[in-house]
């Protein structure tokens, strides 16, 4: 297997933007179970707390009318590193794609804690999830189950605002 450091810069990934980087490194999860499908009706896996967690906030949503759907949730260095390699291939830059996608290894999907996360009729991975009433439910009562919002506006990551992206912390 080519190590992962010869594996970024054959993205372009350079020395500099791992200096630069201010995400921290993850370890990718070993422990992982079987979740629910994603909107695209594709399987996940996360770490069987977020599992738990994740089943019971998004049941006590419904109880109150609030939509939560996933839309993604552990993600492979190497799935990190097809993300990269399709948006090249689209025609983007590095630096473009690196504003709104983490280096592989650098990823919090990596941990299976973290969730993407969409409710019906908003725009996927928008910022306009915000304005959902997905998300100030979030806002008010994630805590209680552990998530978190992972990347709020002038987050220390320098990762652009992902109001869909919330991770569990035990």
């Amino acid at each position: 297997m080519i190590p992962i450091l010869a594996r970024l810069e054959a993205l372009g990934i350079t020395e500099a933007h791992l200096a630069n980087c201010k995400l921290p490194a993850y370890t990718e999860a070993t422990h992982l179970v079987e979740a629910e499908l994603d909107i695209f009706k594709r399987p996940q896996r996360m770490t069987p707390d977020t599992l738990s967690h994740w089943l019971d906030m998004s049941f006590n949503a419904g109880k109150t009318g609030i939509t939560l759907e996933l839309v993604s949730a552990y993600r492979s260095v190497d799935y990190q590193i097809e993300i990269i390699k399709h948006k090249l291939q689209q025609g983007r830059t590095i630096d473009e794609i690196l504003l709104v996608n983490a280096i592989p290894g650098f990823s919090e999907h990596h941990t299976g804690r973290a969730l993407d996360l969409t409710t019906t009729g908003a725009e996927l991975l928008h910022v306009t999830f915000e304005n959902t009433a997905a998300f100030l439910w979030l806002e008010q009562h994630a805590s209680k189950y552990h998530f978190y919002l992972s990347y709020p506006k002038n987050n220390p990551g320098e990762i652009i605002y992902e109001p869909w992206h919330w991770a569990y912390q035990a």
